[in-house]
């Protein structure tokens, strides 16, 4: 009884620390964004005159003013359409080629997983610079020979880039998620006439579909969250 008791009251204990720990990680959120909200609905007055007091009424005109005279309807257009556009890109290059190095033996094959394991360890904001620098050399020699540039202040090739920096990580997920899925599945699709494309869209993918999730919610977040490189 006395040894039940112990752990009764060591579970109890772990539980309450449990919870003071996701109280604490609550306020530190919830404390932030309840504070961008009250300064958003006051006036400038009463912001610089002193940022954490209540404010005096709801001036929902900032709203207003921040959509149309800030140009935020753009900006927030310019972000869906980056977003959108370097997931799709990313999903056409990242999930064939995970497949092909999961699933198949191939001369070079090691030598790519270990160029994608490399770039894992790369952080992107350590090359903003060098990208830039190519880019605008890049817009440099293209003003030269046709006239015009397109690599700078472009939204494609925004998407392009940041498609690009987040290979290694989807290639290295999934590619780990497709190696434990087991081979019978597409054995009985070649069997029955089955290439290796329709194998590959209609039997793998589906299976995959949490790995597929995972990266598609991690690399929205990223993209949309980003502000160094764009």
């Amino acid at each position: 009884m006395t040894h039940e008791k112990k752990s009764i009251s060591g579970e109890k204990l772990y539980k309450v620390f449990i919870y003071v720990v996701l109280l604490a990680l609550a306020i530190t959120i919830i404390v932030p964004v309840a504070w961008v909200f009250l300064a958003s609905i006051k006036q400038n007055s009463e912001f610089y005159g002193n940022p954490w007091a209540l404010p005096a009424g709801f001036y929902w005109q900032n709203f207003t003013d921040a959509w149309n005279a800030a140009s935020m309807g753009s900006y927030m257009l310019n972000s869906v359409l980056v977003t959108a556009l370097s997931l799709v890109l990313l999903l056409v290059i990242a999930l064939p080629a995970a497949y092909c190095l999961a699933r198949f033996h191939f001369r070079g094959r090691n030598f790519l997983n270990t160029c994608f394991m490399a770039g894992l360890f790369i952080n992107v904001n350590y090359i903003v610079v060098p990208i830039f620098l190519m880019l605008r050399d890049g817009d440099t020699w293209l003003k030269n020979v046709m006239g015009n540039g397109f690599l700078l202040n472009n939204l494609v090739v925004l998407a392009v880039v940041y498609a690009s920096t987040a290979l290694p990580f989807t290639i290295y997920l999934l590619s780990g998620y497709f190696a434990t899925l087991p081979h019978d599945f597409e054995e009985a699709a070649y069997i029955d006439g089955a290439g290796y494309g329709q194998a590959m869209i209609r039997i793998i993918f589906p299976m995959a579909q949490p790995s597929i999730i995972t990266i598609i919610l991690f690399n929205f977040l990223s993209f949309w969250n980003e502000y160094i490189i764009s």
